[in-house]
């Protein structure tokens, strides 16, 4: 049978909508039709319009803009995912119905009493504590049903914290208070469910998507796919490559890397699978490449928009301290890729079949547009919702050039209710998180837990360091971008400031290592989704993207020791120096890890690779030459032993 129909009938075989809504909740809403469908459509379509009309003619006062904004997603959430896996996925349920008029009713409470709550601020009545009350449950049910299961327990895990402090021992113990105590600083307060995370969705980060749905109208991701096959389908382990850089370009704009892996990797795992790749390897490189996309800036899987408010630092500061870590992370996948499939004997793909890179370019470079136009505006100083507000319009206007992508009203209103439904799953998981954010902030554990993480190790750095990663891998678990980074820094990085750690650097740290959760096992969501479609071993497949991204289980705590990793401090010329000599040992991380250039690498040659990288990688003189003189006697044995083999088989 022919390679390229097998390769169709693998494809057909994909139940997409299925993976996506197995191993990614948010994906997983009602399909509806008719009167319910023009209502859902009606209300998300609202939801964007009121998001637009607050971003240009100026943001509500806090806990109104945060209200509203919230109601909109509880009552979405509710008419749009059932309640358990047994209920209608293509008809509203009446209770569902009434849930949703209960939380519109809830969220409302706030606006219609505004000034009423002001008054009496610290002092509700009981009508307040009831409705307070209701609106955690409501957060928290539909955080089950859009979110999951993870974040829900650890939310209502810090809410049962809360009263039983006074029975806990050590520096986990505090005086305890009353369910109406902590249901009004919850709800009543900009220190918890109206908190911070909920802010930034309310601003910044519903516009992002927002800009993200409106660039996909213009054929964006397709622009992305045919430009990664066309600058890397031939070469060795083409697919595979294809998938590390399209991974890299959709998912900076993308906020999930379960939904990024199951997108691109609906075309690259088969591809992979039909050169010949292990199942295991096809959908491990394209977890890691798309979970990845989530550390590549400009966007960060909207995460550095939170940061940049959480520690007062620019966003511009954020995304070009993200830069050196993100080309080191990609590019270590890309090298990983190439060393595996020139071991293996891969090839690429057939010229023939492929577009070419002059034509992708030529007919379609303007779709670049509006990327440009965000990064220019961040990087200039610009407020985040100004550049958002500007990246849609230029990608409105870019979309007009081509007739095919011109929008019209009926694919305006899609954009507009696509946006707001993307949107539902971070501002139910920002809402979550708040509900932790909040507990921190009423009984001081954040630093308490900071200071339990420094004592258990001892107050020494290096353990630390561990024992946080350990804990950002364990609270990222299973939960998306925005609020495994709210999560992650309140509970982990408070322990690295107490070591006097760099706030950006510390944030930084466990930003990384709660993302790297989507494909560390047990719980790597994308790895899982991955395997799904490449038909491989779940466990094997988290496994393999573990070792493809192993960069970033390594440069984190490089920059935490040298920042200059992160261009703090730095000059240009020192800039460049780190960029060259950290890729050169992300080369010889590599080999080490591969076991492979040239031929075999035997295991005392690949820990002299792995010293060799990881004194590159760490940006300094000694260290520098060390590791040049480490990797050069390494490859020039390699080369050696090559040529010896290949004259003794002549």
């Amino acid at each position: 049978m022919d390679k390229d129909k097998i390769l169709k009938e693998q494809v057909q075989e994909l139940d997409l909508d299925e993976i996506i809504a197995k191993y990614d909740k948010e994906s997983n809403y009602r399909k509806l039709s008719g009167i319910q469908l023009k209502i859902v459509t009606a209300l998300a379509i609202m939801f964007s319009v009121f998001q637009l009309y607050t971003a240009i003619f100026g943001v509500l006062p806090a806990q109104l803009q945060r209200s509203i904004h919230i109601t909109f997603a509880l009552v979405l959430a509710y008419l749009l995912y059932p309640s358990s896996e047994k209920m209608s996925k293509h008809k509203m349920h009446w209770l569902d119905v009434v849930l949703a008029c209960i939380a519109g009713f809830v969220g409302l409470y706030i606006p219609f009493n505004y000034h009423a709550l002001i008054l009496r601020a610290g002092e509700q009545n009981t009508t307040d504590i009831i409705i307070a009350v209701i609106a955690v449950l409501f957060v928290l049910e539909a955080g089950r049903r859009v979110v999951g299961l993870p974040i829900v327990i650890i939310a209502s895990t810090f809410l049962v914290y809360c009263v039983v402090g006074p029975y806990l021992p050590g520096f986990l113990n505090h005086r305890g208070y009353s369910v109406a105590r902590i249901v009004s600083h919850m709800y009543y307060t900009t220190e918890g469910i109206l908190g911070t995370p909920i802010g930034v969705s309310s601003t910044f980060i519903f516009l992002f998507i927002l800009f993200g749905s409106f660039l996909d109208k213009t054929g964006i991701g397709k622009f992305f796919i045919d430009l990664a096959n066309a600058v890397a389908g031939k070469a060795i382990g083409g697919p595979a490559k294809v998938a590390v850089l399209s991974s890299a370009l959709t998912g900076t704009i993308s906020g999930s890397s379960v939904a990024n892996t199951v997108g691109t990797g609906s075309f690259t795992i088969p591809l992979m699978k039909s050169l010949g790749y292990k199942p295991e390897f096809a959908g491990a490189v394209e977890a890691a490449a798309s979970t990845g996309g989530q550390l590549m800036p400009p966007i960060m899987g909207a995460a550095a928009f939170l940061m940049s408010e959480f520690i007062g630092i620019p966003y511009g500061s954020i995304a070009k301290a993200a830069i050196i870590p993100a080309l080191l992370y990609f590019s270590g996948i890309w090298i990983m890729v190439d060393l595996e499939a020139r071991k293996t004997g891969m090839k690429g793909l057939e010229e023939s079949k492929l577009p070419k890179l002059s034509k992708v370019l030529g007919e379609r470079w303007y779709l670049f547009t509006p990327i440009f136009v965000i990064i220019y505006m961040l990087m200039s100083g610009t407020t985040p919702i100004k550049a958002a507000l500007y990246g849609i319009y230029s990608s409105i206007l870019v979309g007009m050039i081509r007739k095919e992508t011109r929008m019209n009203l009926k694919s305006l209103l899609q954009a507009l209710e696509t946006g707001a439904k993307s949107a539902l799953g971070v501002a139910i998981a920002c809402a979550c998180a708040g509900i932790i954010v909040g507990t921190v902030t009423l009984t001081g554990l954040g630093l308490k837990m900071g200071n339990g993480l420094v004592e258990l190790a001892g107050g020494l750095l290096l353990p630390t360091l561990f024992l946080t990663m350990i804990s950002s891998l364990i609270l990222g678990m299973g939960a998306p971008t925005t609020a495994n980074y709210i999560i992650t820094s309140t509970i982990a990085a408070p322990a690295l400031l107490k070591l006097g750690v760099n706030p950006l650097t510390a944030h930084m740290f466990v930003f990384y290592f709660g993302i790297i959760a989507d494909i560390t096992p047990p719980v790597a969501l994308a790895a899982f989704a991955g395997s799904a479609i490449a038909k491989s071993d779940p466990i094997k497949t988290g496994i393999n993207a573990s070792k493809l991204a192993i960069a970033a289980f390594l440069i984190p705590y490089i920059f935490v020791i040298n920042p200059q990793l992160l261009l703090i401090n730095t000059t240009g010329l020192e800039v460049i120096q780190i960029t060259i000599t950290s890729l050169i040992g992300m080369f010889g991380i590599g080999i080490a890890m591969e076991g492979f250039i040239f031929g075999k690498v035997n295991p005392l040659i690949r820990l002299i690779f792995m010293a060799g990288g990881l004194c590159l990688i760490d940006p300094g003189v000694y260290t520098d030459m060390a590791g040049i003189i480490a990797i050069g006697l390494g490859l020039a044995y390699q080369w050696f032993k090559y040529k010896r083999t290949t004259a003794k088989s002549i």
